[in-house]
């Protein structure tokens, strides 16, 4: 370790609170973490990191469980002998969309911390709230239709916002809160987000939001760069819009702009220096994309619990069956975005679904592979196919689903492979060895329907690297796909998304310790306070980022033909989910 500046990342997940330490040249020196279930699990009655009220849809966290992990977090990294003294700057990002509500003494109670005490047994008294809705909660329908109506359709709304509305947004939470418990809303000083509530502790007084994870709350117009009036007052009906503005405050527009020396407690508790200073922290997925310098037409797919797809671009072209944000960093770039609910756990669902393996002891991810990679594309012999060949497509929602916004259950349908026509319903399921590879499909091109007005075609010298005709050049997709999260390390996952994605230059599997989030506030804080004047995130970043030993190639990416035969069928997918979400609405 050199004994130059330190930088500190913060990742406040749905089930886990993890910090991570840096120096100037990225290279971690040490990190720590506190899983809730294992650390709190007893104490707070909690489940994967929240509580439920399956009656109303409500997922929550309780707030003190936070208190109590960051000190626990901090001791932790103290342990490990962490010289907690050399840390200049620290950012972080925390959960989207979960929102914190402070009381009235919030502010009198962060500024008078006192050491000997933990947070928890001092800010008892500062939320008029004590639970954070978490993104899993799904208690707003009401609430997102009055959105989605409130400027006329879904699509006027995802062009102010960046997003329809949907039920995890804050916007739609603190709309059902208010008319729920009132009183609670009226002893209400400000409204954080998770990711600005975290900075707040460490700052000692209520941090301004992040200009891209406010982006998260569909009360933001992101063309404006201002709080939406005709969303306001939907929020808080029409007396209460100048509350609201106070309530929520200014948004902090410098994504690497200090926001304040660190509060006197972390420097008497913990050996902070008093001269390390605390840059905006940001949303889990804009942390994301800033775990790695990512070019033009760069993807990275996250296959966790959930399961995200981002890429940041120039092009700000919104929809409602997708997402935009601010760049958490760059000022003209958007972040693109897509989330879905049915990701990993929908996976383990079919996995466990499928016949036990001949090898009693065989692994169950093993098996799910052969199956997966015995299955040929769309469930199709031939290539490129006959007249009479059926392509498989489906949806495995074991959950309420996001994107699109259907209710759980799972579809099989088919269509002709050569063009997508005479899509049917299937009323009798195919194999279940089958649904392997096609729950992998079918989260894919969900991907590749919605982000392929984003992509182009790759330049003649990624064509030529990928050993085609640089003249005719490759069709539109992704440069690179960088992949993330636990579903990363599966090789036939990773083979089936660069299918169905393309990737000219391949699939890559980001290896970061399963520590994205943290890292991109980490590097975050680097830039942050090591920037020249107009020196951008990825310009900092880039020079001092190795790609050896972050990176490795896991899949090819763009195979000819394979990847086309997927585009053949893209209509036949979409139409697939246009008629479900009809008949949902009718029922």
């Amino acid at each position: 370790m050199s004994e130059g500046p330190l930088y500190l990342g913060f990742d406040l997940s749905t089930q886990q609170l993890k910090a991570i330490v840096v120096q100037s040249d990225l290279t971690v020196v040490s990190d720590a973490k506190v899983d809730f279930d294992q650390d709190f699990g007893a104490k707070y009655k909690i489940k994967k990191g929240v509580l439920l009220n399956e009656d109303e849809g409500e997922v929550f966290a309780p707030v003190a469980m936070w208190l109590e992990s960051l000190d626990l977090v901090l001791q932790r990294l103290r342990d490990k002998k962490t010289p907690l003294n050399r840390i200049r700057g620290i950012s972080g990002s925390c959960q989207q969309h979960g929102s914190v509500f402070w009381s009235r003494q919030a502010e009198t109670l962060l500024g008078g911390l006192k050491s000997d005490k933990p947070l928890v047994d001092q800010l008892q008294d500062a939320f008029s709230h004590p639970y954070a809705p978490n993104w899993q909660d799904h208690s707003t329908q009401q609430e997102c239709d009055q959105f989605d109506a409130k400027l006329g359709s879904a699509q006027k709304l995802a062009e102010i916002t960046g997003s329809a509305a949907h039920h995890r947004f804050t916007g739609t939470q603190i709309l059902r809160l208010r008319k729920k418990l009132p009183d609670m809303y009226a002893n209400t000083s400000r409204i954080s987000l998770v990711s600005s509530f975290l900075a707040s502790l460490l700052l000692g007084t209520v941090a301004p939001m992040d200009i891209s994870d406010v982006c998260g709350m569909n009360l933001w117009d992101i063309a404006a760069n201002d709080w939406s009036e005709p969303l306001l007052e939907l929020t808080a009906g029409a007396n209460g819009v100048s509350e609201l503005r106070s309530k929520l405050g200014e948004v902090h527009q410098d994504g690497g702009g200090s926001m304040g020396r660190i509060s006197g407690y972390f420097t008497s508790r913990y050996n902070f220096s008093p001269d390390c200073e605390v840059a905006p922290f940001t949303g889990d997925n804009p942390a994301t994309i800033l775990a790695l310098p990512l070019r033009p037409l760069d993807a990275i797919v996250s296959l966790g619990t959930s399961t995200t797809f981002l890429m940041s671009t120039p092009v700000y072209k919104p929809d409602p069956s997708y997402h935009f944000f601010n760049h958490p960093t760059t000022p003209g770039q958007y972040m693109f975005m897509l989330c879905y609910k049915n990701g990993g756990l929908a996976r383990e669902k079919v996995r466990d679904a499928l016949p036990a393996p001949d090898d009693k002891d065989g692994d169950a991810w093993s098996n799910f592979n052969k199956h997966a990679l015995a299955t040929p594309p769309l469930g199709v012999r031939s290539l490129p196919p006959s007249d009479n060949d059926r392509a498989k497509l489906g949806l495995y929602f074991y959950l309420p689903e996001i994107v699109p916004n259907i209710r759980a259950g799972t579809w099989r349908y088919t269509c002709n492979a050569r063009d997508g026509s005479d899509l049917r319903e299937e009323t009798t399921p195919w194999p279940v060895e089958t649904d392997a590879r096609t729950i992998v499909e079918s989260q894919a091109l969900s991907m590749r329907l919605r982000s392929q007005k984003l992509v182009r075609s790759p330049d003649a010298k990624a064509a030529a690297a990928a050993d085609t005709d640089a003249t005719n050049g490759l069709p539109a997709q992704p440069r690179r796909i960088y992949l993330v999260g636990g579903g990363s390390l599966n090789p036939a996952i990773a083979s089936i998304i660069g299918d169905v994605l393309g990737g000219a230059d391949g699939v890559y599997k980001l290896d970061v310790g399963g520590n994205a989030c943290a890292l991109g506030g980490a590097y975050k804080a680097v830039w942050a306070f090591e920037r020249a004047d107009g020196e951008t995130f990825d310009e900092l970043i880039g020079k001092r980022w190795k790609e050896e030993g972050a990176i490795k190639k896991v899949a090819d990416g763009y195979r000819k033909g394979v990847y086309e035969q997927y585009g053949k069928v893209l209509g036949a997918f979409e139409e697939m989910e246009e008629r479900i979400l009809k008949v949902a609405r009718n029922q």
